[in-house]
């Protein structure tokens, strides 16, 4: 696991009253036992995932509750997990990376948000939106518009969040539909306190189990003509209305008050953000008091009409504060106001950004671009001082940096997927460069320096399908790289079986390191077993690359590259390593270094791996001025870099050593001697 929660899961214990502290996705894990969830499942990824790593790692706990979790092998797996809540009344929750994992679980979500559902749905997605993700940029809105699901968007407070949580199962109930709740990166990793409550075993569960289906079979609970026609009608006339009833009975959205005749409607998500821009401004101050009234929507998806014109009627004025495009929430507000014919002036992306994510900077700008102009009487000078620190301190550190030189994000020190990439670099300057279509996972890296290998990345386990069109048109062969992780969640099907179909022709590299690791390095069904080794041999890589490129025999050709995540394989020794040297016993740690007499200042060998380790030093020689290459501390023995350097100019330069701890008498013998000849 990428990261163990073995103290933190005591905390999903604490009974009524009892203080909880910690991270925002922790509380939401303990707000879903405090909820009676029958069942959890989830696909790792984003600040999200430590929910489903939180789950299993408390499996001995939540076994007592009869909460079963299951970690599924894609977000569609996971999504269709949710059937077991149209016909009973269990209670469910998954969770996901979004946009791209909404997008892999459509087909379910829509089925399940047309038949509806008996017990409470929650899908709990991270938002990777903004300039802090790594997905396509776009929002879970659309999603939850076209499909009729209900969207949380809570304030990131611990009490709002848990809240949100046990009102979210309610929600769906009330309306049998599926609600999604969103949660930025930094509402998983806010970090508070709430008073718990006491766990509630679940109404039907692993201890409490179902004799068998309904004694009535309902085919409405399909998502099949004819019954569809009817569901669709039921979703406009009954389970909207139930759904705006309940948020406005239980008061789901806030409403803080002020005293200026302005107002502000902000996401739940942005609301932190917003404070902060305010009080920046000398408009709020450090305990959520603020001049001008807010409205803060945590469910975004429906709006409540009533609420709108409410907060609305006696405004001069109000400012919408949305992320992202289209603007969704600032159309239908729109619509609500003139429809009822209240003609408050309404802003919203003219004064923001429209697309992007909205910052403290960016805010404190569209709300004074807002206040200049229907609240001129309110002195915004901080806002205006803060803004021209920040434009000057930005001036200063580019005259006293200059341009600096971009370091893009590489390969861990020792990952075995990094000879891969370097025999591909030699073999291309052999036979030319093919096509190379890349796939969300580590191995992207290869698309910077200093390998600059990928042509497109159209999402996970997509790479040999996205080469389908490109390999008859190609005088190359084209060349799919994916990881295992792709694999098994949607590689073999997408790319390997249309790829055998249609008889298509290509390469297909597997990095098989064990784990899905850009995730967290959570567990595959081709994680190694404890006694796995690392295998990184360049040379092997490169005649098996190139034989594949250049054989006369058509059809798919596929290279498994196994090598354990370099990561996993450290985390796993440290602790062996650790426990034989209290032991007082011998251990043997290889090293790589380089000869500085000996070293011509060619440095193939770093435009050839890259690794974080072997970098350059001032040349020793007085005589001559070009730098050596050095290996710095943190190698971990891999021998990639003498590899490369000897396939690609027989460089001597490199030599192997062996760091021992707790020598025995032959160890200090030999070096003694060794040292006495030198």
């Amino acid at each position: 696991m990428e990261r163990q929660f073995t103290k933190e899961i005591e905390s999903l214990r604490l009974g009524d009253g009892e203080v909880f502290h910690g991270e925002g996705i922790l509380a939401v894990t303990k707000a879903l036992l405090q909820s009676g969830v029958s069942y959890v499942g989830g696909y790792q990824g984003a600040p999200v995932s430590h929910l489903l790593d939180v789950m299993v790692q408390a499996r001995d706990y939540l076994d007592q509750l009869g909460v079963h979790v299951e970690a599924c092998t894609s977000e569609a797996s996971a999504a269709a997990m949710l059937g077991a809540s149209i016909n009973y009344p269990a209670r469910g929750a998954v969770t996901w990376k979004s946009i791209v994992g909404t997008n892999v679980a459509a087909d379910a979500l829509s089925y399940l948000a047309s038949a509806g559902v008996m017990g409470g749905t929650l899908i709990v997605l991270g938002e990777d939106y903004g300039e802090g993700g790594v997905v396509a940029q776009e929002r879970s809105h659309a999603f939850a518009m076209k499909s009729l699901m209900w969207l949380l968007d809570p304030r990131p407070n611990l009490t709002t969040i848990v809240g949100m949580v046990e009102r979210g199962f309610e929600l769906s109930e009330a309306s049998n539909t599926p609600v999604m709740m969103e949660l930025r990166i930094r509402a998983c990793h806010v970090w508070g306190s709430f008073k718990s409550k006491r766990n509630l075993p679940p109404l039907v569960s692993t201890r409490q189990k179902l004799d068998g289906p309904p004694q009535q079979f309902i085919y409405d609970r399909l998502a099949h003509p004819p019954a569809i026609f009817r569901q669709e009608k039921l979703k406009s006339d009954v389970r909207l209305p139930a759904a705006r009833r309940f948020v406005a009975e239980k008061r789901l959205n806030e409403v803080f008050p002020g005293a200026e005749n302005v107002g502000l409607i902000v996401q739940g998500g942005l609301y932190n953000g917003l404070m902060r821009a305010l009080r920046t401004l000398g408009l709020a101050d450090n305990f959520g008091g603020c001049r001008m009234p807010i409205l803060c929507l945590n469910v975004i998806y429906p709006l409540v009409a009533e609420e709108i014109i409410n907060f609305s009627k006696e405004k001069k004025s109000i400012l919408i504060l949305e992320e992202g495009q289209p603007e969704f929430i600032e159309q239908e507000i729109a619509t609500i106001l003139r429809r009822a014919d209240v003609q408050t002036k309404l802003h919203g992306k003219d004064c923001l950004l429209m697309a992007g994510e909205y910052s403290t900077e960016v805010m404190v700008r569209g709300l004074s671009r807002f206040l200049a102009e229907h609240a001129p009487h309110l002195n915004t000078s901080a806002g205006s001082h803060w803004l021209d620190s920040i434009k000057s301190t930005r001036e200063k550190a580019t005259a006293l940096l200059g341009a600096m030189p971009q370091r893009p994000p590489t390969f861990c020190i020792g990952c075995p997927e990094r000879p891969v990439f370097s025999a591909m670099k030699l073999v291309a300057q052999d036979i030319g460069r093919p096509h190379v279509s890349m796939d969300v996972g580590c191995h992207a890296f290869a698309s910077f320096e200093p390998f600059s290998q990928g042509n497109t990345l159209l999402g996970y386990g997509m790479s040999l399908a996205s080469a389908a069109g490109v390999g008859p048109m190609s005088a190359r062969r084209p060349v799919a790289i994916m990881g295992d992780g792709g694999f098994w969640h949607n590689g073999l099907l997408s790319g390997v079986a249309s790829n055998l179909l249609n008889k298509g022709d290509g390469v297909l590299v597997i990095m098989k390191n064990g784990y899905a690791s850009a995730t967290g390095t959570q567990e595959l069904i081709s994680s190694p077993p404890e006694e796995a080794r690392m295998v990184a041999d360049g040379q092997s890589a490169m005649k098996t690359y190139k034989e594949a490129m250049t054989t006369d025999h058509k059809g798919l050709k596929v290279i498994v590259a196994e090598g354990e995540c370099q990561l996993e394989r450290q985390r796993r020794l440290r602790p062996v390593v650790s426990k034989q040297l209290s032991e007082g016993k011998r251990t043997v740690r290889v090293k790589y270094g380089v000869d500085e007499d000996t070293c011509t200042g060619d440095h193939s060998c770093i435009r050839l791996s890259g690794c974080p380790t072997l970098t350059v030093k001032d040349n020793p020689d007085p005589l001559r001025t070009d730098p050596v290459a050095t290996v710095i501390d943190g190698c971990v023995g891999c021998g990639l870099c003498g590899e490369n350097a000897h396939a690609a100019v027989l460089c001597p330069s490199f030599y192997r050593a062996e760091v021992i701890q707790n020598a025995n008498l032959w160890d200090k013998f030999v070096h003694g001697m060794r040292s006495l000849f030198v």
